[in-house]
């Protein structure tokens, strides 16, 4: 490998702000793309000048050295071609150039690095734990002691903690630090309803508080500032003065910066704010907390302290229910010891009764508990063993319902307790007119919840979730600890497949148990319906966090906002990403590794090797070959007639090799495909010797693995299509007709070694049926390839290399070199891939979608289209410029307006109906647009499925919206659809804040009649229940007011 493949990174430059202003043609652009080299050869030059500088300098300067360094990275331009280059050691200039410092502090009760600027000297703080800025009425953990002694300081912190542990405190010490120093400080949240619990709880501690989300507006001008961090994304875009006066940025689980949809804005903002301003992130335990406080201090050249701790201050104890059992099984006690006995003896409980065989576990979701009985006797036992409050989770909708209906007859509470909950459920619902308090969601409520039983779902309507509070987004970070947690499945579905709960996630959701305070400890139960192996459950309980990853994806209104913004650029923005900066930072152990292979490559010598390549690619074409005419064998009018039960079958996925099965039963399943066609798929279930560790209950190949030699193989019954079928033996084996018990299976794993005994590989291995002789397979392509395969057997015969004694030798060292090469070949790739993966490709072809629509000219300065396209942010903001700018809403009512709006918000599937005439043609005209889009996304080599990119506008909200904005009642609307009360009013609370958008947008291109008829729209559906102010949020206005 050359040294300039590697630092061909480099190669995909950043233009600095006067290299901009200079060079402003289209030409130039495209030379900039195709002429990576001869810049990569330039910038290793700069480099090694810059390394020589900083050490003959490095005492003197240290900023303006690591200034040159960062330029270095942006300008790729128009500098003379070093003379020479070959001899540069590329890990060597990589590893001398300064890099952000992690060092480690002495700290008690948890762990205190500090990432420093490079070539700074690091002055520890003061230990000033005086409290001046705020007095607390208990003493401070460690951790909290840390953090508050790096504010008092004036330095920016990373606290990573357990839920529950205590983490506010150091916002509330900034908060109350910020006031005395006479500062502003903003406290940004992920979302509106934990910024409106945030701001309850700041008002109840400091005067001078407002709140900003959107749709709510209270007093933004105060010194703390509670907003949602998309509101301060765009306060940086237009530059408010307000943050000119901000000294800290409080960021409240940091950890949603993962969120693939919503996390870049997080990165945006991080990015966008002065380097002056000192920052507090918040976040769940995460495992490389150091590298993103590396990435602040390389953004803001400033020392970002990271305090973490895996105290928790209320332990946690985890227990499995086996469906069947009696009681729960501890399996994780509070010293965190993982309890091998107990796990079993839950397994034994779980596989005497209750085990499902693979065709009872079709058709389930895997893992959840179907039968409402176990969990009535779990929350039964959970109120006698006095463990309550209990939060359960389930992992849909409806699921979530149907569990507390099944536990409704449950009576939890006295009397008292009765009467205060209807107290306040009336309350809650006292604004609501006397229709909508007859809703079917609000009527059946308040049996269960005068029983002591709540529910939390994003489908509830927000009224609701005021008077309670489980999906699993109930997780996020909303102040709701109960004593216990209780999860219904261990299994769900993320959109795309069921899985296992990660690690992450079950840490998020369980650490809800425990109240600090009044709980000694915490209790986490899993019901399990079938058995899992020990490896699973510890990866799930005893896993480590999720880490923080970046999510940074380019979006058109990013794009034109920095077009907009002085003095930076769209690859200002891509330079300082974390994505960019985790990517960048793999590539010096990317590079020692493909290195390290090419070394070994190098020092193994193969005796013969050209002789023995010969050979190997004479192998290869017949594999080839095999594969061909497997495809024949596996189609089902040549393979059924011989799929008869018994019948030993070789089973191979792409990934692994299970080797021989036993064939139980064949049948023929109906899919459905997109074109309403029904495809026959055939599934052959096959009792398959697979690794005990990877069975789950459900007998999915994709999620089974092999049996390792010497290990004992656990013979499951497992459905397997006919193009995993890779050798068909002539043999038949008879096997016990219940293969329920573990001792009939067991039978046939003895059988299937014995038959391998008996045929063993060196004489000829299992006996096979001719596809010819015995398949009557007559096809004339398959005979000559069947030929074909024949004579390159008899040539691999005659080759002098087989017949050599050390031949086996030879041919073991060659494909040791071949995996090496393989591995090199895979090394390469992936240092290829993180260089590619810094999105300037995608910018430079989304530049060209801008400007072939008309958003910017070819100096990438914004016109008039673009101006408006960055005041939508809320959904596809081309889409709707382009139909503001070709008048589709000039002629359309108000409420048909809004409902056209509608396709934009909608997220949620369901059946689809008929559209009338009327609402059609709107939608027709909006795809009409919408291809054209896709058309100019295609020419720019921009990916995109026209026909999933037309699906996404979805059309189920239409009707509904015009009927809302028309005065239907919020009843009658909720009847003209399959959706979730809560989902229609999160919808339409969308689509308000989308008008209100809409209307900036046409105020920005100066068409006062477009802004007045979106403002009406607003307007129209702003009333009843679905933008009643909550209680809460009404009482602290009013009290401020």
């Amino acid at each position: 490998m050359e040294e300039r493949d590697i630092f061909d990174i480099f190669g995909d430059e950043f233009e600095n702000h006067s290299t901009k202003k200079k060079r402003r043609m289209e030409d130039v652009e495209e030379q900039i793309i195709t002429d990576n080299e001869s810049r990569a050869r330039d910038l290793l030059n700069q480099l090694e000048k810059a390394v020589a500088e900083i050490e003959d300098d490095e005492a003197e300067e240290p900023e303006i050295v690591e200034s040159e360094i960062v330029e270095i990275s942006n300008e790729i331009s128009v500098r003379e071609e070093p003379k020479n280059d070959e001899n540069i050691n590329f890990g060597k200039t990589f590893r001398e150039i300064p890099r952000v410092q992690i060092l480690s502090l002495p700290a008690v009760g948890c762990t205190h690095q500090v990432a420093v600027p490079p070539n700074h000297t690091y002055v520890p703080p003061e230990r000033r734990i005086s409290q001046d800025a705020l007095k607390f009425p208990f003493p401070l953990d460690g951790f909290q002691q840390e953090a508050i002694a790096c504010v008092e300081d004036g330095q920016s912190v990373l606290v990573s903690a357990h839920t529950s542990s205590g983490k506010t405190v150091v916002a509330l010490y900034a908060i109350s630090l910020a006031f005395r120093e006479r500062q502003r400080v903003v406290y940004t949240s992920p979302i509106k309803a934990l910024s409106n619990q945030k701001y309850r709880e700041l008002c109840q501690k400091f005067l001078d508080v407002g709140l900003l989300t959107g749709d709510v507006t209270i007093n933004p001008s105060g010194n703390c500032l509670v907003m949602t961090t998309e509101i301060l994304r765009s306060m940086l875009y237009r530059g408010s003065e307000l943050l000119r006066e901000v000294g800290w940025v409080i960021f409240d689980e940091i950890h949603y910066m993962r969120d693939k949809e919503r996390g870049v804005v997080w990165e945006e903002s991080i990015i966008l704010l002065p380097d002056n301003v000192r920052y507090i992130f918040l976040s769940a335990t995460i495992p490389n907390a150091s590298q993103f406080a590396e990435w602040i201090t390389f953004l803001h050249k400033q020392n970002c302290h990271v305090i973490s701790t895996e105290f928790r201050p209320v332990p946690l104890q985890h227990y499995i229910y086996p469906a069947g059992g009696d009681g729960i099984y501890l399996v994780l006690n509070k010293d965190d010891e993982f309890m091998e006995n107990c796990f079993h003896r839950a397994m034994k409980t779980i596989d005497k009764g209750t085990s499902l065989t693979s065709a009872d576990m079709r058709g389930r979701k895997g893992g959840v508990v179907q039968t409402g009985s176990a969990l009535h006797k779990l929350i039964r036992l959970i109120m006698e063993k006095n463990l309550s409050p209990v939060i359960v989770f389930s992992f849909s909708r409806k699921e979530c319902e149907v569990q507390a209906m099944e536990i409704s007859s449950l009576d939890l509470t006295d009397s008292r307790e009765k009467f205060l909950i209807q107290d306040i459920f009336h309350n809650a619902i006292a604004l609501l007119s006397e229709e909508d308090r007859k809703l079917p969601q609000i009527e059946s409520l308040l049996p269960i919840l005068r029983n002591g039983i709540g529910i939390h779902h994003s489908g509830l309507l927000p009224i609701i979730k005021e008077a309670l509070f489980a999906t699993e987004t109930f997780s996020m970070g909303l102040n709701m600890p109960a004593k216990t947690v209780l999860f219904t499945a261990v299994r769900k579905f993320d959109g795309k497949v069921h899985r296992w709960l990660s690690s992450g996630e079950y840490i998020q959701m369980s650490g809800r148990a425990g109240r600090r305070g009044l709980d000694l400890r915490g209790v986490v139960i899993l019901m399990l319906e079938s058995s899992i192996g020990a490896d699973v459950a510890k990866n799930i309980i005893k896993g480590e966090a999720d880490p923080l990853n970046s999510e940074f994806r380019l979006t058109y209104n990013m794009v034109l906002n920095l077009f907009r913004v002085e003095g930076i650029n769209p690859e200002f923005m891509l330079e300082r990403s974390f994505f960019q900066f985790q990517k960048y930072s793999t590539m010096p152990a990317l590079y020692e590794k493909a290195e390290k292979i090419r070394i070994e490559v190098e020092n193994l010598i193969v005796p013969k090797e050209n002789k023995l390549l010969e050979y190997w690619n004479v192998k290869k074409d017949i594999e080839c070959l095999q594969e061909k005419m497997l495809a024949y064998i596996s189609k089902p009018n040549y393979i059924a007639p011989f799929l008869m039960p018994g019948r030993l079958l070789h089973i191979r996925t792409q990934r692994d090799v299970f080797g021989w099965g036993v064939l139980i039963n064949f049948r023929r399943l109906y899919c459905r495909r997109r074109n309403l066609e029904v495809n026959p798929e055939f599934v052959v279930d096959v009792l398959l010797p697979v690794s005990p560790a990877s069975y789950t209950g459900r007998g999915d190949i994709e999620c089974l693995r092999p049996a390792v030699p010497g290990q004992k193989a656990k013979i499951e019954t497992v459905p397997i299509l006919l193009h995993c079928i890779s050798k068909i033996s002539s043999i038949r084996v008879r096997y016990p007709h219940d293969l329920r018990s573990d001792d009939s299976r067991n039978s046939v794993l003895n059988t299937l070694t014995e038959v391998k005994r008996r045929f063993p590989e060196s004489k000829g291995g299992i006996p096979l049926l001719d596809p010819i002789a015995d398949m009557n397979i007559n096809d004339e392509k398959f005979i000559e390839m069947h030929n074909q395969v024949q004579l390159l057997k008899t040539s691999i015969d005659e080759m002098d290399i087989t017949k050599d004694p050390l031949f086996k030798d030879y041919l073991e060292k060659f494909e040791e070199k071949q995996q090496l090469l393989n591995k090199l070949t895979e090394a390469n790739e992936n240092l290829r891939n993180t260089r590619n993966l810094i999105h300037l490709d995608e910018l430079h072809r989304r530049k060209r979608v801008l400007r072939a629509l008309g958003y910017a000219n070819k100096q990438d300065v914004i016109t008039l289209k673009g101006r408006v396209a960055c005041e939508i942010s809320v959904a596809d903001e081309l889409l709707l410029t382009e139909m503001l700018f070709e008048g589709v809403f000039n002629e359309l009512s108000t409420e048909k307006c809004a409902s056209l709006l509608s396709c934009f918000v909608c997220q949620e599937k369901v059946e689809s109906a008929e559209l009338p005439p009327e609402f059609r043609d709107l939608l027709n005209s909006l795809h009409k647009i919408a291809k054209r889009i896709a058309q100019a996304t295609l020419e720019a080599n921009l990916e995109i499925d026209e026909t999933d990119y037309l699906q996404s506008f979805k059309p189920y909200m239409m009707q509904v919206v015009h009927a809302w904005c028309l005065g239907e009642s919020f009843f009658k609307i909720t009847g003209m659809t399959t959706i979730f009360e809560g989902s229609i009013i999160r919808c339409i609370r969308r689509l308000e804040e989308l008008l209100r958008e809409m209307a900036s947008a046409a105020r920005a291109m100066g068409n006062e009649d477009l802004e007045t008829k979106f403002n009406d729209a607003c307007s129209c559906m702003k009333r009843d229940i679905i933008f009643a102010a909550t209680s809460l949020i009404a009482m602290i206005a009013n009290k401020l007011i």
